[in-house]
């Protein structure tokens, strides 16, 4: 297939996943060849709706990526790019979404990405100079402090995985901002579109649409830490290294329980796989201090994983959702009812694996999460509201919202999150 021939099947494909109708964007993704910032692959892997993973660290971990290109599209539709407008951007990566925004607001506007890697910087300013986008400033930095030399913006977005609002971007935003970050609830990521309250002193959401990003590192870097239990296997805890119970998490013990039969329960609730990640999984989040997510990379032609029966697999991964203590954890498991194509895109039967001496607990603990979410009526992002309330501001919650809200408390914002 032809250089055109890919780049229009990807537009499709990103239109049918994301939903979207933004013609200016489909455009940018027609006109910015994202092979040319993924030179190490063939073009035809370069053009496919996928997050590709272009940096780990030393153990191994995803710390850089190009995200999903249907993932970059709704965002994008979040930010209401305009002509002229000033951009920051936290979070460089390939250079790629830089591109597409710098095609969005055209030669009147600037677009300016900050990135912690100076090797990262560097490639990005390659791959930018060769697509033909040499006038997007790209600097080595930490992304807490955003860059004052080109404020103020009308647009602040982060492609990596935030847990509070720097500071800094609320100061370079100018008056009519949009602010668009991963944000993260709890181990679930929702990408968040805040615009300026009517006090003007606080924010508040103007559209949520499920995500899923690497974390940022650097002066900002949030509590979650993902520890690995083998190569390829690691558990994310949203609330750092130390459980709810009080010790300190044991990768070794866990992949030892993980080794051995789990406990099965049943739960007689039948979903979708998007559904158990942007409903289920921020349900846990907000309900159990023990939940955490598990994923599993296998290698193409190897033998399944400990997570072969994940609600969600695909490209050589599987991610599930648990809760997990001192003493065992308990993961979601599924098969599918209906067919349907692509990776368990069908109709899902859940089920409970509890792992080691306390997973019969846990395990049964689950699944009962599990019926009360359905019993709610499998509650998503749809209806939900994120406030953020800078510590510097006179404003505070109104006590009938915060009194039926989860309250994140942060270094710099107070976020309140709740259904209408």
């Amino acid at each position: 297939m032809s250089l055109t021939g890919l780049r229009e099947r990807l537009v499709a494909e990103v239109l049918q996943t994301s939903g979207i109708g933004d013609e200016q964007i489909a455009a940018a993704l027609r006109d910015v060849p994202r092979h040319l910032f993924l030179p190490h692959l063939p073009p035809e892997d370069a053009y496919l709706d996928d997050a590709i993973v272009t940096k780990r660290d030393a153990a191994g971990q995803p710390i850089s990526s190009s995200s999903q290109p249907a993932i970059m599209a709704i965002m994008l539709d979040q930010l209401t790019l305009a002509p002229g407008q000033r951009v920051l951007e936290i979070g460089a990566g390939t250079g790629y979404n830089a591109a597409l925004m710098r095609h969005l607001v055209g030669p009147s506007g600037s677009v300016v990405s900050v990135d912690i890697d100076a090797d990262l910087v560097g490639r990005a300013r390659e791959h930018l100079a060769s697509a033909g986008y040499p006038d997007v400033t790209v600097v080595a930095a930490d992304g807490a402090d955003g860059y004052p030399a080109g404020a103020p913006y009308d647009r602040v977005i982060a492609t990596v995985g935030v847990s509070d609002l720097a500071p800094a971007w609320l100061d370079q935003a100018a008056p009519g901002a949009r602010i668009v970050v991963p944000l993260d609830v709890r181990g679930s990521q929702l990408a968040v579109a805040f615009g300026r309250s009517g006090s003007g002193r606080h924010w508040v959401s103007r559209s949520i649409a499920p995500c899923g990003f690497m974390r940022m590192r650097g002066s900002l870097a949030g509590p979650e830490r993902t520890v690995v239990l083998q190569p390829g296997l690691s558990v994310m805890l949203p609330d750092g290294l130390t459980l709810a119970d009080g010790h300190e998490v044991d990768g070794a013990a866990l992949a030892a329980f993980m080794a051995e039969p789990p406990a099965g329960f049943g739960t007689g609730v039948r979903t979708s796989s998007v559904q158990v990640f942007w409903g289920l999984g921020l349900w846990l989040a907000t309900r159990d201090s023990r939940s955490c997510g598990v994923t599993e990379e296998v290698a193409a032609g190897a033998a399944p994983g400990r997570l072969d029966r994940a609600p969600l697999g695909g490209a050589g991964m599987a991610a599930t959702a648990g809760i997990v203590d001192s003493g065992g954890i308990a993961v979601l498991t599924a098969d599918e009812m209906v067919p349907a194509p692509g990776p368990r895109r069908g109709q899902l039967a859940l089920a409970v694996a509890g792992f080691g001496p306390h997973g019969a607990d846990l395990g049964a603990a689950l699944a009962a999460h599990v019926r009360a979410w359905d019993a709610a009526g499998q509650p998503g992002a749809a209806r939900l509201h994120v406030d953020a309330y800078p510590r510097s501001s006179a404003d505070e919650p109104a006590p009938s919202t915060a009194g039926q809200a989860l309250l994140i408390e942060r270094s710099a914002t107070r976020f309140v999150v709740y259904h209408s």
